[in-house]
Formats: C-alpha cells, sequence, structure tokens
C-alpha cells in the first residue's frame, strides 16, 4: 500500500488523456468549385439551373434537376458531381458515394470528383479512399491549386493513419509543404507519432504547429502530452505554463501543471495550481486526492484533512484515502478520530500492513491496550516486524502489568535498536531495570 508521500511520485505521472490536442479524423470537407471542377461546354442548361438552386441551398430543387439530367445523360459527370454534393449536403451518405463514383467513371481527371469520393470513403473506413484521394492528389485542380492539393494530401493522410501509419506522415510532410502556415499538417503527424508512443518526433511536430501558430491549443496540449510522457518535465511546465496564458479559466491544464510541478518537487506552486484547478472545477476526486499527497508530503496535516473529507465524500470506500485519514489524524494528535478513521480503512482493505501498525499507535494512546496489541499482531501478517513494534508492545504489556512480556520485547527492541533510537533505548533500560526480578 503505497503511502501519501510516495504516492506523489508514482501517481502523479500525467495521461495522455489530460489536455486534448487536435481530434483529426479521415472526415474532412467536400469540397465544391462546381463551376471550375467541370467544363461548361457540356451544353447542360438544367444543371446550370440546378447549381443556381444549389448556391440558394434549395437541395431540394437542385437534386430533382440532377435527377433528370443524370437519366438523360448517364455520363453527365458534372451533373454527378452536384448530385453528389447535394447528397452530402443533405447527410445521404451512400447516394453520395454512389454519385461520386459515376462522376469519377464518366471523367477520372476530374480533381474534386477525386478527392470528394476519396473523402466520402475514408468517412466509411472503406480502404478505396486510398486510389481516389492518391489519384487526387496527381491531378490539378480547377481553382486554388495549391490549397487544394494541400487538402488532398492532408485528407490521404487521414485516410492511411490506421494502415499505413508511414504514408500517413510522409502525406502530412506533403501537405505541409504545400501549405507552410497551415498548423494542421504538424497537428496530425504529432497525434500520429504520439499514439504510437513516438513522443520526442511527436513533440517536434507539436513544436512546429506552434511555431506556425503561437495561439494555438492544440499544439500545447500536444506538446504538454508527448513531454510529459517522455518525462521532460520542464518543457511540458513551459507549454502548459502557454496554454493557461492562452485559456486561464482552463481547470485541467491547472490541474496537470499542479501534477507537472509536484514531479519536479515545486511543492507551493504545485499546490497553488491544483487549489486553482479546483477552484475552477470542484469536485475533481483527483485533483483532491493530489493535493491532500502534497499536503501530507510537506506534514501539513490541517491542511490535508479537508482535501482528504472532500475525496472520502465522493469516493467512501476508499480504503487509501482513510488509510491517509487515519496518518494525519494521528499526527495532528487526534487519536479517538484516527482510531475510527484507521478501522474504516481496515475493514474495507483487512491487509494494510501500516495501516495495522498505525491502528496500534492510536489505540496505544488512547489507552485501548487490547486493540493495540491485536493491531501489531495483525501487522505480523503483513509485515516483519520493527524496533518501533517491539517497544510498543513492551509497553503495552507493561501498561498491562504483564512485567515477563514487557522485559522480552524490551530486550528484543534493544537487540534490534542498535543505537538508532536513543531515547527509547533509555527508557527500556530503565524500565527493564524496575520490572526484571533482581538477580
Amino acid at each position: 500500500m503505497k503511502s501519501a508521500q510516495s504516492w506523489i511520485v508514482s501517481a502523479l505521472i500525467l495521461s495522455t488523456t489530460g489536455l486534448s490536442p487536435a481530434q483529426t479524423s479521415s472526415t474532412h470537407t467536400t469540397v465544391r468549385h462546381h463551376r471550375e471542377a467541370v467544363q461548361a461546354d457540356d451544353g447542360s442548361a438544367e444543371v446550370a439551373e440546378a447549381e443556381e438552386a444549389m448556391a440558394k441551398k434549395d437541395f431540394t430543387a437542385a437534386e430533382k434537376i440532377l435527377l433528370t439530367a443524370t437519366s438523360k445523360d448517364g455520363k453527365n459527370y458534372r451533373a454527378w458531381f452536384d448530385l453528389g454534393y447535394v447528397y452530402n449536403a443533405t447527410e445521404r451518405q451512400e447516394q453520395a458515394i454512389a454519385a461520386y463514383r459515376k462522376a469519377v467513371a464518366a471523367n477520372p481527371e476530374v480533381f474534386e470528383s477525386n478527392l470528394n469520393l476519396g473523402i466520402m470513403l475514408a468517412r466509411t473506413g472503406d480502404p478505396e479512399a486510398e486510389t481516389f484521394l492518391r489519384q487526387a492528389t496527381e491531378l490539378k485542380p480547377s481553382a486554388h491549386e495549391d490549397e487544394g492539393r494541400y487538402r488532398a494530401w492532408v485528407s490521404l493522410g487521414h485516410a492511411l493513419e490506421k494502415s499505413k501509419p508511414k504514408d500517413a506522415l510522409e502525406a502530412f510532410q506533403k501537405a505541409a509543404e504545400l501549405q507552410p502556415k497551415e498548423a494542421e499538417p504538424h497537428l496530425s503527424a504529432g497525434l500520429l507519432l504520439e499514439g504510437q508512443k513516438q513522443y520526442p518526433a511527436a513533440a517536434a511536430e507539436y513544436q512546429k504547429a506552434a511555431e506556425v501558430d503561437p495561439k494555438s491549443a492544440e499544439a500545447l496540449a500536444g506538446l504538454v502530452n508527448a513531454y510529459s510522457q517522455s518525462q521532460q518535465f520542464p518543457e511540458a511546465e513551459s507549454a502548459l505554463r502557454r496554454f493557461i496564458a492562452l485559456d486561464p479559466n482552463n481547470a485541467t491544464a491547472h490541474v496537470q501543471l499542479g501534477r507537472v510541478l509536484a514531479i519536479e518537487h515545486k511543492w507551493d506552486d504545485a499546490t497553488a495550481e491544483l487549489e486553482q484547478g479546483l477552484k475552477l472545477h470542484p469536485g475533481d476526486l483527483e485533483a483532491e486526492r493530489q493535493l491532500a499527497s502534497i499536503y501530507m508530503g510537506q506534514k501539513n496535516y490541517d491542511a490535508a484533512v479537508p482535501h482528504l473529507q472532500v475525496a472520502l465524500k465522493a469516493a467512501p470506500r476508499d480504503a487509501e484515502l482513510y488509510y491517509w485519514a487515519g496518518q494525519a489524524l494521528l499526527n495532528m494528535k487526534k487519536f479517538p478520530e484516527a482510531q475510527k478513521v484507521l478501522e474504516v480503512a481496515l475493514k474495507l482493505k483487512p491487509d494494510m500492513g501500516e495501516a495495522w501498525g498505525e491502528l496500534a499507535i492510536a489505540a496505544s494512546e488512547n489507552k485501548n491496550y487490547q486493540l493495540c496489541l491485536q493491531a501489531l499482531e495483525a501487522r505480523g501478517k503483513f509485515l516483519p516486524e520493527s524496533p518501533m513494534t517491539y517497544f510498543l508492545r513492551a509497553t503495552t504489556f507493561d501498561h498491562l502489568q504483564d512485567a515477563k512480556q514487557a522485559a522480552a520485547n524490551y530486550h528484543k527492541f534493544l537487540d534490534a535498536s542498535a543505537g538508532r533510537y536513543p531515547d527509547e533505548e533509555w527508557k527500556a533500560k530503565h524500565r527493564l531495570i524496575a520490572i526484571e526480578p533482581k538477580r
């Protein structure tokens, strides 16, 4: 069972679920550019009329016109493309995919048709998405060429994240080269590398994103997670402070910073950040535990107890919290309260050897000597004897006027102590003079 002090080091390590970097996916928005994407020389007045309706978001009218156009000419890729857009805009995914397929089949050289079909297929997890997205990267967009090709590479990267992560990273790199002032390719690459536990590489990508956009909360959150997982805590602290400067009311960020500062043994700063996190978001059980553990490590038991009480209300069957509360009350010399709390802890988890030892001390202070002996016996089932358990047992038998048992344990204490506890050794020697028979 961890003490509160050891828990500071072992349980305050950050998890990747702390701050949330960009939640990228393969479902990038489709594009329209319908007037540029398809040639106007197909002679379709109906398509032009449909596009006017689309511009007004009158998708019902546009759909009716486009269905008529495609029934007259099944190879009118412009009509199929627009119909796919209408289906997508009205959340009919399967029909949109089918329409875009027919647009590509009618004219495979249209960038936007390949891009939109690839994006739609990627949304469904269809591996065929790669084929059309790669085709799009090799075609010329009808307008905004660099932006269009950038979108194709980003979309390809997202489509390949699970199946071909190396290729996905290369796609994100291509996108970054096309649009060097965009943070998204670096965020996407960072998130992918973080998922592969390549934390230094992930941090490098997040840093590039932060350089492109210094106010990117996603980039800073990614840096926090990557630095924390690679145990680069000073760097994580710096990133968190930058994040909080952007979002000072983010409770999670304050708690995370408190954790990092605790790991760095900056106790006062850590407690201040954790207290601020709880002020912004009361009821955070882990933050309450962390604050309590730090205060107990500093032996500031008066400050620890209120946080333990709040935590126990949220987790009334947490034996460790009761144990910590018992330790705190014992050190505050509130022995009756300490005994009650420790008894609860041991009912919940009877194998806590340290808690049995603390209960023995509380019981002794409360003059409950039989309970003290029972607790020492229970402790012995889980932990080896120590000089102080021998001494406590000796003084307990002494109070019960069992001179034989008291003397035996005073001797065991003196043998085990070897000069480490001079005050107790002096007491033991003088009690032995008083209770052992004169020879």
